[in-house]
Order: C-alpha cells, then sequence, then structure tokens
C-alpha cells in the first residue's frame, strides 16, 4: 500500500502536496516523492526513508512554484526501498512523471518489450514502466492534444493487468492531473477553483470535505475548473459524491505523542458513534445500510465471515454472538485463503467481509469469489467511498473516524460493535430474539463506551507493567470462549508493535502442547471470562495456576471483584463487569495498551511499525 496526492487549483502546489502526505505516511514509509509542474518545467524529487528525509531535501534545493503537483509515500513492492526505486517515475524525455499505489502483474513482459524497442529504464520498479509507455501512446494520439495524456492513460491502462492506482502529469499541460484506478483507492476531493486526487480523504480534508466516489476502472481528468470521469474506453461514466462527516482536527495527533494513542483515546467516542441512530422510534434495530431485505434474512442458512489480521479476531468473537443470538451455523476465513479451497456456497449463503479500509486485496477478492457463487454480501467498514462497501449488498460503517496508526484499535472496538448489531438485527429478523431482548441487549452497548473510558482511567499500571517487561524475549497470552480471540489480538499487537515473539492460544489447549514453553519467569497474560460464566470460569483459574506452578509471571485480566484469581496472580488487571459476549470490548484495551507503552520503551515507533502498512492492498 502506498500514499497517493495530486493537486491543482491556485495553491503553492508543493505545500498542498507535503501536507497531504504527511496524513498519507501511514500508508507507506519507504520513501517519499514529489513532482510539480510550473511553467512547462517538470521538477521531480525524491528520497529514501520516512517523509522528512524528502523533506530536507526540498529545503536544500526547493523545485520551481507550481500550481500543479503530485506526491508519494511508497511501501516497497517491486525493488528494494532507495532513492532510484522511490516515486514519481519518469519516461525518457523527462515530460512524463507517474506515481502508484499496486502491483502491475505483467509489467516484466512490458518492461522487456520497451527495453527491445530502446527505452531506457532506470529503477526495479513495475512503476517505471508505466511512465515509458505513457511516453509512446502520448506520442501516438498527439502530446500537445488538450486530452492527450487521459487517453494515453486510457490506453495503457487497457494493457495493465494487476491492481494499481496510477497519477500522472506532462510538462505538456500546467493545469491537467490524471488519475486511474483498478481495484486500488482513488478519491477525488472537490473544492473551488482547485480538486485534489489521493489515496485517502485525509490528505484533502483540510481544504475540503466535499468528494467524488471513483468507480472500477475508471479515469479522472482533474483541472482547476473541474473533473471529468471516463472509464478505460473513453465512454463517460457516472459518479457518486459525498460529503465527509470529520473534519482536519480528526486526523492530527492532537496533543498525543503517537496517533496510536490518540485512537485508544477515542474509543468511547467511537464505539458511541457507532451505535449512534441504530435504534428507531418503534424500539426495534435499524441497519439502514443493510440492503439485504428482511425475507433474504431468514433464507440464509450460513453465515461466513472473511477478514485478515485483526479484523479476523473481530469475526472469530462475531461467531460467537451470531451463533448465540441468531441460532446460524457461522465459520470464520482468513480472506487470504478463503478463495483457494473449495469453500460451499450458495444463494442462502452470508458472507460478512469485515475491513477498516474496504480496500483491503485479500476481502475484495474473498467478497468477489462469494459473489460468482451467487451468496449475499455484507461488508463491514469504517471508509466511505471505498471499494468494499460498492461490492456488497449492504454495509454497516463502524464511523470510527480515521485511524492513522498502522496497529489496529479503535476500528477493531467498532467492529465489535458492528458485528454485534448485525448479529442482534439478524435474531430480530429471524425471531430467534423477542424485540425487548434485543433492545435490552443494545442498551447494554450503549453503556459499553462508559466502561471502555473506565479502563482507560485505569492504565497506568499497565504502562508501568509494560515497560518492566521490555527486556523480555517472549509473552504469551490465553483465553476462553471470546477470550480466545481476545488473546490472539494481544499477541498480534505485541509483534506489530514491539517485534516480539508473541503466541495466543485457547487456554483448554495448554496441556495439548503449549504448556511445554512454560519456564521460570515466562510472562503469561490471562483473558478471564466473567464469573457468571461459571465452569469456563473456574476452568481457566485451573490454567493460571497450572502455569504458576510450572514458574510463570502470571498477568490476569478478570472483571472487578473476582477474588477467586487474585492468589494466582502476579499483576491483577480489573476490568468493569460485563456481560461475557461483550467482554472482549473492555477486555482488549489493556492489551493495546500494554503493546503500545512495551514498544515505546524499546523506542520503536508506534505509528508506523517496520515492514508493515495500514492496508495491505495487493495479494
Amino acid at each position: 500500500m502506498c500514499g497517493i496526492v495530486g493537486y491543482v487549483g491556485g495553491r503553492p502546489a508543493l505545500d498542498v502536496v507535503v501536507d497531504g502526505l504527511a496524513r498519507l505516511e501511514y500508508r507507506g514509509y519507504d520513501s517519499a516523492g514529489v513532482a510539480v509542474l510550473a511553467g512547462g518545467r517538470l521538477a521531480t524529487a525524491k528520497r529514501a526513508g520516512k517523509l522528512v528525509n524528502l523533506k530536507e531535501a526540498l529545503a536544500e534545493e526547493p523545485p520551481p512554484a507550481g500550481t500543479l503537483g503530485m506526491g508519494h509515500t511508497r511501501w516497497a513492492t517491486h525493488g528494494p526501498p532507495n532513492d532510484r526505486n522511490a516515486h514519481p517515475h519518469t519516461d525518457c524525455t523527462g515530460t512524463v512523471a507517474v506515481i502508484h499505489n499496486g502491483i502491475i502483474e505483467n509489467f516484466a513482459a512490458l518492461r522487456a518489450e520497451l527495453e527491445d524497442a530502446g527505452h531506457k529504464l532506470r529503477s526495479d520498479t513495475d512503476t517505471e514502466a508505466v511512465a515509458h509507455l505513457l511516453e509512446d501512446e502520448l506520442a501516438a494520439v498527439d502530446g500537445n492534444a488538450r486530452d492527450g495524456l487521459a487517453e494515453a492513460m486510457r490506453r495503457v491502462c487497457r494493457r495493465l493487468e494487476g491492481a494499481f492506482t496510477l497519477v500522472a502529469v506532462h510538462a505538456g499541460d500546467d493545469d491537467l492531473v490524471v488519475g486511474a484506478r483498478r481495484n486500488s483507492p482513488l478519491v477525488v476531493g472537490v473544492g473551488d477553483g482547485e480538486n485534489f486526487l489521493a489515496s485517502d480523504v485525509a490528505a484533502f480534508i483540510e481544504h475540503t470535505r466535499d468528494a467524488i466516489e471513483l468507480g472500477q476502472d475508471q479515469v479522472v481528468e482533474l483541472r482547476s475548473g473541474g473533473v471529468t470521469v471516463t472509464d478505460f474506453e473513453g465512454r463517460p461514466a457516472e459518479v457518486t459524491e459525498y460529503h465527509v462527516d470529520w473534519d482536519v482536527s480528526a486526523a492530527e495527533k492532537g496533543g498525543y505523542d503517537y496517533f496510536m494513542l490518540k485512537e485508544i483515546a477515542e474509543q468511547p467516542r467511537a464505539v458511541a458513534d457507532t451505535l449512534l441512530g441504530r435504534i428507531g422510534a418503534d424500539g426495534r434495530l435499524h441497519l439502514d445500510e443493510m440492503r439485504i431485505t428482511d425475507r433474504e434474512l431468514r433464507e440464509v442458512d450460513k453465515i461466513i465471515i472473511v477478514a485478515c489480521g485483526t479484523s479476523y479476531h473481530a469475526g472469530l468473537i462475531a461467531k460467537y454472538a451470531i451463533e448465540h443470538w441468531a441460532g446460524l451455523p457461522c465459520e470464520v476465513e482468513l480472506a487470504s485463503e478463503f478463495r483457494y479451497r473449495d469453500s460451499i456456497l450458495s444463494p442462502t449463503t452470508l458472507v460478512i467481509a469485515i475491513s477498516q479500509s474496504g480496500e483491503t486485496m485479500d476481502a475484495l477478492m474473498a467478497v468477489r469469489h462469494a459473489r460468482e457463487q451467487k451468496a449475499k454480501l455484507l461488508g463491514i467498514c469504517n471508509v466511505n467511498g471505498s471499494t468494499l462497501p460498492r461490492e456488497c449488498d449492504g454495509v454497516l460503517y463502524t464511523h470510527a473516524g480515521p485511524e492513522i496508526a498502522v496497529a489496529s484499535t479503535k476500528a477493531f472496538l467498532t467492529q465489535l460493535v458492528a458485528v454485534y448489531l448485525i448479529a442482534l438485527y439478524i435474531a430480530q429478523v429471524r425471531g430467534t430474539k423477542w424485540g425487548d431482548e434485543v433492545f435490552a441487549m443494545v442498551q447494554l452497548l450503549e453503556r459499553m463506551p462508559e466502561k471502555v473510558d473506565k479502563v482507560l482511567e485505569t492504565m497506568e499500571p499497565v504502562r508501568e507493567l509494560a515497560r518492566s517487561l521490555a527486556g523480555e524475549r517472549c509473552v504469551l497470552f490465553l483465553g476462553r470462549h471470546v477470550g480466545f480471540p481476545v488473546a490472539l489480538e494481544g499477541a498480534l499487537k505485541l509483534k506489530e508493535l514491539a517485534y516480539m515473539h508473541a503466541e495466543g492460544f485457547a487456554a483448554g489447549e495448554l496441556k495439548h502442547g503449549p504448556i511445554a514453553l512454560i519456564e521460570q519467569g515466562l510472562p503469561v497474560v490471562v483473558v478471564v471470562p466473567p464469573r457468571a460464566r461459571d465452569v469456563l470460569h473456574d476452568k481457566i483459574v485451573s490454567n493460571i495456576q497450572e502455569i504458576r506452578a510450572r514458574g510463570a509471571r502470571t498477568i490476569v485480566i478478570a472483571e472487578e471483584g473476582d477474588a477467586s484469581v487474585q492468589p494466582y496472580a502476579d499483576t491483577l488487571i480489573s476490568v468493569p463487569a460485563v456481560p461475557t459476549l461483550l467482554q472482549p470490548l473492555v477486555t482488549t484495551v489493556p492489551l493495546q495498551v500494554f503493546a503500545c507503552e512495551l514498544a515505546t520503551a524499546k523506542g520503536h515507533d508506534v505509528d508506523q511499525p517496520r515492514n508493515l502498512a495500514k492496508s495491505v492492498t495487493v495479494e
């Protein structure tokens, strides 16, 4: 995943582009680059490493002032992250510049063709081939024509295979930025006498909140006076306009050292926003974005959830809620594996795809595979205007606001709320829960923001604990029932941020192998079910005793007042008492804080962990 910004208007383009890249650096920080067009001269600058390296280079040698420009922050796929492979890439003449997000799968054949024709390619990237293809097509369509670059882009895109967003400028037209997308995000920001292109609305939210949603296989021509959208054949394309309902302050740190800290603190508000307006005047649950009829839901006989990473853990928790409340069999699949086996789907199968960005390629390919088999499709997504909602029969937006840190926090909690709402809605439609039962559970959900807030107020001991464990090599996590996916999520956060070995296990599996890992002083985090689940609760207390007897350092997360675990906990982290299925909303938060603080103690950048990007937009 890479970050893309394009601009044309009346402002200094370099300022707009660099500011936009700063808001998109979470999408890639292997290198960064810009191109500015002024007076028929195309100037580029690019540097390996984070955006600060590019800023220093621009301060030493500023490009000419211009009102048209574009920029890129890279997450490397083809070629190592160095100056040579940083974007933008130019053609042989130096008059065409291109930036790119995604993968061009047939680039090797295209590159060989170009080199045979005499083109000199200087990088290891798949992107550079596009610049040289545009050079040839511009010559064919007359590079001085007003729509020359757009027509050249359409011709090139018809030859490309893979998933890509492309943005290009040409020295022959200082009022035109051209973009194209296939299976990769690109959004237009519409201003007054100025227009923007970006991978994410965060890049231009300071200047406008009016946006245009681009569809698949479309080319956009961006001029200061307007926007034109066509398909790859040149036919006019319909577009969807929308208004972004958050402002620039939501995409800034707001006094926190890291975006992740800010986003952890925003979770009570995010949970409340996800719940807002879901109960109608009739006391029933209403999901306005569902777009799947009650009749169709009553015909569903199986649910399959597809997701990746943290979203997959939300799906695992959803399975418990759906089967308990809605009485339907539910499977949870890694989206990256789903379409590579003989999955059994039918028109009575409901596939729920979960993705924060709505651009996760594995999830999108899983959705397309499910559509081919006539399944019903429901998306859970945070980003209005992204691809996933458009490709599903219905969507539930989480309304978490922008999540900039790579490691997901508030998106995870709001995904949990979303899957709870879906489970309850299906139960309501199918009659497996009475209306007053659904209403009572939604009321419990509406009290969860204050519960999460209470957890956040008591996190200083967790931070102290994390700092004391900064020298450890490994941490294990145990849980039962919905506590098992929480254990998996806690381990993932520690891997992502602290670069430590961490594993999450179902506590009942201890004696089937993992207990061999226990050694003197090994930190083991145990998520204890509520006392109301007495059988599970008693079993996990036995698990704690087993590992403590073998020398483990036990870190126990349990509900307030649970005296039965205190004798066996070296460290006890208390959370508010809540119903069992809702407990992940409070037990996950200490694990987020723990991972963030431990990574900080190790000196890591928690917003931009090594080798990771916010959304994986390639397979």
